[in-house]
């Protein structure tokens, strides 16, 4: 294989796989699948079925890893590393680990001197990012949001504080729903594309912001596989002063939205704690009565 060797205490691959194109597997993945003694696959049909494409053998090696299984499965892969085993860790699509099972894998194997090395390729991450149009740099692989609507917004305003580019893996079972969300949370002016099928015939994106996304086509009739790359935050050259806070707290609530909610998305419009908020908005009630 080409790059470094396998060593005497084994050695663990990380194998990045296609997100669409089988053409995209790079012919030295190719090589390390075949040669491996111990191809670890997040869903073994799916990884057969590769293989089969590809013209390898999968025979007796092929081991379910996933995320309800790797912990139960540590040590005997563990055992076969130590043995000198090669092995070969893919995921569904794209790179290992990232947003997929293997992260406990990787650090048990370093942590007892076993060589992991990385055969780069496809990554729906990297490739959304560069197709996106908005700021590569700096950039947070966000994952999947949680399938529920509580845990979903309460991540959401976790990462509305991360500075720089989002990239959020979306269900298109949720689609919908989590466009919604964002756009609640995020902002519905920031601005954001949303890409569908990566590396596929029907590869297509829309850049807009969230809540046209959110109200929009895809959001209706979704199909295929979406990255959802959101831009950063507007960064405010100036605090708000009182009048901007009480329009934007009387928008919310024009909205339809209680007094917590209209709080709540009034702050995030103008990108201030709430605490600031009230402040302002009790200046702007003082200059009323003045």
């Amino acid at each position: 294989m080409d790059g470094p060797a396998a060593t005497a205490h084994g050695t663990l691959w990380l194998v990045a796989t296609p997100i669409g194109t089988v053409d995209d597997l790079s012919p030295r993945a190719r090589k390390v699948l075949a040669a491996a003694d111990l191809v670890l696959a997040e869903d073994t049909r799916r990884t057969r079925a590769l293989l089969g494409r590809l013209g390898i053998a999968s025979g007796q090696r092929l081991l379910s890893l996933n995320e309800h299984n790797e912990s139960r499965r540590l040590p005997g892969v563990l055992e076969r590393l130590a043995g000198g085993a090669s092995v070969a860790l893919v995921s569904d699509a794209g790179m290992p680990v990232l947003s997929d099972p293997g992260f406990l894998l990787v650090r048990e194997a370093r942590a007892r001197g076993h060589a992991v090395l990385s055969v780069p390729g496809p990554s729906a991450f990297t490739a959304a990012l560069a197709a996106s149009g908005q700021p590569p740099l700096p950039a947070t692989l966000a994952g999947f949001l949680p399938p529920r609507p509580g845990p979903r917004r309460r991540a959401l305003e976790r990462l509305a504080a991360v500075p720089g580019t989002l990239v959020l893996l979306v269900s298109p079972h949720r689609l919908a729903a989590e466009l919604a969300d964002a756009a609640a949370v995020l902002g519905e002016d920031r601005p954001a594309t949303l890409l569908a099928e990566l590396s596929k015939l029907h590869e297509r994106g829309t850049a807009a912001t969230l809540g046209e996304l959110a109200r929009g086509p895809e959001a209706e009739n979704p199909r295929g596989e979406y990255v959802l790359v959101v831009g950063p935050a507007e960064v405010r050259d100036r605090s708000p002063v009182a009048a901007e806070a009480a329009k934007a707290y009387e928008q919310a609530l024009a909205e339809g939205h209680p007094r917590p909610e209209a709080l709540r998305r009034a702050a995030r419009r103008l990108g201030i704690p709430r605490r600031r908020l009230y402040a302002l908005l009790e200046e702007a009630r003082g200059g009323d009565r003045g």
